[in-house]
């Protein structure tokens, strides 16, 4: 791909050389692809982890990352970030606090993420299945808000229109009214820029989350750690996810589409 090509493109995708069979007939064409670069977050000038993701709302990503993780209790934890553009992809350097640094230190481990898989590295179970933070019983959002916002979801997926190659994580009020979407081509990156925009003071408070993908435990998890007490999925749970849910007292549903879903665990039951 030329410079000129690469510049004419919207963020987040790249322009790529196809052939096409459409009918029988063959053609070749330019195509959009989603961008997929490695992202290494750097904590204190030490490496912890290399992620691939789009290369779109990475302070966003840092800091929601860095919750989830563990890393960080709270945005003023995190003094500052640089952002360098490497041959091999984009290093984020982050200044964290001297207390959260030790804390990480202690359970450093080497780990490379890879999209759609988040338990890389983990040394041990208990690593690998932390405990649920606790935040419901909530009560559900309407059907009537989970169809509007579906909806909106759809609307608002730009890169995944240009590309149908990435995820997207959406926020919204009681009433199904879009507050936030993210996308990426992993979907716990999508959700962990979500969370970031939160923490980072962009983003409301969120009635539920929205993902374009199945929900595994970690995303429950990542809601849980947020304090969002309902996850929409547009596909199905795991079994670990909805063990999750009821640990933390989450409302999960999947196959969210239109006016149809399945409710997995409604905690305002319990």
């Amino acid at each position: 791909m030329s410079d000129q090509q690469s510049k004419s493109c919207p963020a987040g995708v790249v322009s790529a050389e196809v052939e096409r069979i459409r009918d029988g007939s063959r053609s070749r064409q330019q195509d959009l692809v989603a961008e997929e670069v490695p992202v290494a977050l750097v904590y204190n000038g030490i490496s912890h982890a290399v992620m691939m993701a789009s290369p779109l709302d990475l302070e966003d990503f840092a800091l929601g990352f860095s919750l989830t993780e563990g890393i960080i209790g709270r945005r003023g934890q995190i003094y500052g970030m640089e952002f360098s553009q490497q041959p091999l992809g984009i290093e984020i350097e982050i200044e964290l606090s001297s207390e959260c640094f030790l804390k990480l230190k202690e359970k450093r481990r080497a780990l490379t993420g890879r999209t759609g898989c988040g338990l890389c590295g983990r040394e041990s179970l208990v690593q690998a299945l932390p405990p649920a933070p606790l935040v419901g019983p909530a009560a559900m959002p309407s059907l009537a808000a989970i169809s509007l916002a579906g909806e909106q979801l759809q609307s608002c997926q730009t890169l995944h229109r240009l590309s149908g190659a990435v995820h997207a994580a959406a926020a919204f009020d009681q009433d199904g009214k879009l507050l936030m979407v993210r996308e990426d081509v992993g979907r716990h990156n999508a959700l962990d820029k979500l969370i970031g925009a939160r923490l980072g003071g962009t983003m409301p408070a969120a009635e539920f989350i929205m993902v374009t993908s199945r929900a595994s435990y970690e995303m429950v998890h990542k809601c849980a750690m947020l304090g969002v007490a309902t996850l929409v999925a547009v596909s199905a749970p795991t079994s670990l996810a909805i063990d999750y849910a009821r640990q933390s007292g989450i409302n999960l549903l999947g196959f969210a589409r239109g006016d149809n879903c399945v409710i997995y665990h409604r905690a305002d039951n319990e």
